[in-house]
């Protein structure tokens, strides 16, 4: 089962009628369930819902072979936290998604490190699909502390 997400705050009609439109085609035979959130475009193809409680929102990952996403950080990391390879469709400010393209910096950046495919145009979703069965994404290590010396630069720098 490939698991799709749009997130929870915004619709992401784009993406969800794209992955519809794939399947329509042919282009996907896999069984998608999808969170659509408050989006206007209402799937013909796949099962849905609007929203999942998180506990259910986990369980559909942690079942999901594939999990196809909008590159918010939460999702990112919670098919990380589960080994799931990952098919990110960033939001673009081009067609008024997004106030700006933190996304597409977003996908680019961990597409760049090996840790997940990204499609920045809706027609390469089935093809992207089709190598993420084959993708060994980089083993990501968090890098907690940096993280944590970065906060206290940061603080230090506040209180002078």
């Amino acid at each position: 089962m490939i698991f799709l997400t749009v997130g929870t705050q915004f619709g992401f009609d784009r993406l969800v009628r794209a992955v519809d439109n794939a399947m329509e085609q042919g282009l996907i035979q896999e069984e998608i369930f999808a969170q659509i959130g408050p989006g206007k475009y209402l799937p013909q193809h796949m099962n849905y819902v609007d929203f999942l409680e998180k506990e259910i929102f986990d369980q559909k990952v942690r079942q999901a072979e594939i999990v196809i996403s909008h590159a918010g950080i939460g999702s990112l990391m919670l098919a990380f936290d589960h080994q799931k390879p990952i098919l990110i469709v960033p939001r673009q400010k081009k067609f008024g998604e997004v106030v700006n393209d933190h996304q597409v910096a977003t996908a680019r950046k961990f597409e760049e490190l090996g840790y997940v495919l990204a499609a920045y145009d809706t027609n390469d979703i089935a093809e992207k699909i089709r190598h993420l069965k084959t993708f060994i994404p980089k083993p990501r290590t968090p890098r907690r502390q940096g993280v944590i010396d970065c906060i206290a630069t940061f603080l230090s720098e506040l209180t002078g």
